[in-house]
């Protein structure tokens, strides 16, 4: 059995509890790594070819699609924490009762629009994701309902979202382990195309992989695509980021930032005596009110 503990110290660090008893670091400072994780990572130029790296580009939905299907709906665990992490999912509301429309970016098979949908009876979700098979194993679940979810398929780098949800009209988007497996070249595109159907003064939640996370230590040479970019033995690929180049990519399509910090964790298996660092970056990125040229901050 896994257990999250806390992770090595660092500066301005908060640390909090989640609802399993384990503990959790928020720092504005990368994961420092130790001698031989350096040497490795210094060690791991070679770069995947341009033929292939290109093939991989063209064959995405591909792999996601065998992904789901060699998987079903086994492979991730359904995430609970998402209003503990994200008071934003509870708090966008003026009266009780007020329904909040969100956009789950990257549904996948709904392992985070489920307990959302549970948790809260008066969410309507729009749900979207690149791979059709992940799309209709959403539809087929128990507690799909069009009354409370429109799901769809989308390639969010360059299908319009507004083909089937109105502007500005979402109080939440979240994106959670999804800009990861998008080409770095291409993530602004993704928030462009959320930009346009957020609220004035709504906000994108995001989670995903930070840099030197134990997933991108484990890669083997010859899988690297570029700089803290990998592709996996099944084709998926995973970008890991920077706090600095997060902050870069959403203010250059008009966002402003509202927090955006490293969380990092530490894994133990205590049966083979493993402790595996984790570390995730987690950030809340605002869209500004109209005309202003500044964000009415909602956090204040």
């Amino acid at each position: 059995m896994f257990q999250e503990k806390t992770s090595a110290n660092h500066l301005n660090v908060v640390t909090t509890s989640t609802e399993d008893g384990a503990f959790q670091k928020k720092a504005h400072s990368a994961r420092i790594l130790s001698p031989e994780e350096a040497e490795r990572l210094e060690n791991d130029r070679v770069l995947v070819s341009e033929f292939k790296q290109l093939k991989l580009e063209k064959e995405a939905q591909k792999n996601w699609d065998l992904f789901y299907k060699r998987n079903s709906t086994n492979f991730f665990k359904d995430r609970h924490w998402t209003t503990r992490e994200f008071q934003e999912l509870k708090a966008f509301r003026e009266f009780a009762d007020q329904k909040l429309t969100i956009l789950e970016a990257g549904c996948g098979v709904g392992n985070c629009l489920f307990p959302l949908l549970e948790d809260d009876l008066n969410i309507f979700a729009y749900a979207c994701d690149f791979s059709p098979r992940a799309v209709e194993y959403v539809k087929k679940n128990a507690l799909y309902s069009t009354e409370r979810c429109k799901v769809f398929q989308c390639d969010l780098t360059k299908d319009d979202l507004l083909e089937n949800i109105p502007a500005d009209s979402v109080d939440v988007v979240t994106l959670i382990f999804v800009l990861s497996a998008i080409h770095p070249e291409k993530m602004h595109l993704v928030l462009k195309n959320i930009y346009k159907v957020l609220k004035p003064g709504k906000c994108v939640l995001f989670r995903d992989y930070g840099l030197y996370d134990h997933a991108m230590l484990r890669f083997k040479s010859g899988s690297k695509l570029g700089e803290n970019f990998y592709v996996r033995q099944d084709g998926t690929r995973s970008y890991f980021f920077t706090e600095e180049f997060l902050s870069q990519l959403f203010k250059s399509e008009g966002y402003e930032q509202v927090v955006n910090e490293y969380v990092q964790r530490e894994t133990v298996n205590r049966k083979e005596d493993l402790r595996v660092p984790r570390v995730f970056l987690q950030s809340k990125f605002q869209k500004p009110f109209r005309g202003t040229g500044k964000t009415k901050s909602i956090y204040r």
